[in-house]
Formats: structure tokens, sequence, C-alpha cells
């Protein structure tokens, strides 16, 4: 069953250039992913507001992190894109980084960190840094495999074990850790119900 939607608010934008971070009371659940995954897009999804999240036709676009308040209940915080080569200046990117880890590292109400693969593809190294990284600041990622739709449903299982073997394979911290995989879709809905169901456990 579908979370009701009442209100959605854009509240907070903040850059690379912001030296403090909102201090929120409410919890937050955070989404991580490369550039292009369909982060916004899934977030639209969670929404249930087809363009809010702006959806960029440039990859690496995203330079910001955007604090999405839902019902005055939580927030939705979508992090800047990674691992896109033509972004932008590599200092920048750094920034990124460096923005991306102080959050992970000082949000006192982050209750959950969704990170989001393309499901078509192994998780990329960055995808898995990325992955070590929440580990390393103390939350096991709930993987979303994103576009879902793009693959016949007999294959669906086996692209989920694969992105749980290569994430096991090859990341420095997660060997042994339990992962939750989540396939979704933002043309049929798959996943949107089962990521719902996680944020609603944490509230």
């Amino acid at each position: 069953m579908a979370m009701i939607i009442r209100s959605v608010n854009l509240e907070t934008v903040v850059g690379v250039t912001t030296k403090e971070l909102p201090r929120h009371t409410l919890p937050e659940f955070a989404f991580a992913g490369k550039s292009n995954v369909g982060k916004s897009t899934l977030i639209n999804l969670i929404m249930q507001r087809k363009s809010y999240a702006r959806v960029s036709e440039k990859p690496g676009k995203t330079a910001t992190i955007n604090y999405y308040n839902i019902n005055d209940a939580f927030y939705l915080v979508d992090l800047p894109g990674y691992g896109y080569a033509s972004a932008t200046r590599r200092d920048i990117k750094d920034q990124w980084g460096d923005m991306i880890e102080r959050y992970l590292h000082t949000s006192p109400t982050l209750k959950a960190v969704f990170l989001l693969v393309d499901i078509r593809h192994d998780p990329s190294d960055n995808d898995v840094l990325m992955f070590d990284w929440i580990l390393h600041n103390g939350f096991v990622p709930i993987i979303v495999a994103t576009k879902v739709d793009k693959l016949k449903r007999s294959q669906v299982a086996g692209a989920v074990k694969n992105i749980r073997d290569v994430l096991h394979e090859k990341s420095q911290l997660g060997k042994d850790v339990s992962l939750t995989i989540i396939p979704t879709s933002s043309q049929t809905k798959a996943g949107r119900d089962e990521i719902e169901e996680v944020i609603a456990s944490f509230l």
C-alpha cells in the first residue's frame, strides 16, 4: 500500500561552499548514486510527483544536497551524483566528495542510506567506493537496483545476484555484510512499496 503523501517541500539546497549543513530533528533518508542512475526520478516516484525533483539531462549536473520535507514528518535527501568523468573540474568533484562525506558523518537524524545502481551493469568502482564509504560512516546501505523494466523478468534474479556478488567481492569493508537489494522501475513503479516500507520501519 502506497504511503500517503500530503505535502512535499524542497526546503533546503546546500552547495559545495556551504559551511554548515542543516541540523534537523526529523528523520532523514539519503539517496546516493552515480550520475544518471535515476536518483531524482526515484525520489519523484516516492514523493508521488511527476517532476518535483528536477531530472537533469546532463549527467553530473546535480552539485547540491537537496532536502525534501515530506508531510512535515521526514526528509528525503538527494545527494550529488558521482562518477561522471566530464562533469566538472577535479577540485569541484573533490568538494562534492567532501560534502557527501560530511553529510554522512555529521547528520544527527540520518536513519538510512539508499545506494542506487543500474541493474543492467556491474556496480562500478565508484559504486563500490561509495558502498564502502557508507559502511565506514556506520550505515549498511539499502541497494536500489534501478531500471528493472529494461530487463526481461527471467533476467532479474540473476542481475540482483550479480550486484550482490560484485559488491561483496570488491568491497573492502562489506565482504560479509547482509544486503537488501530492491529492484525498481520508475516506469512500472516496481520497488516503490518496498522502499516506503523501509522508510516506515524507521518512523
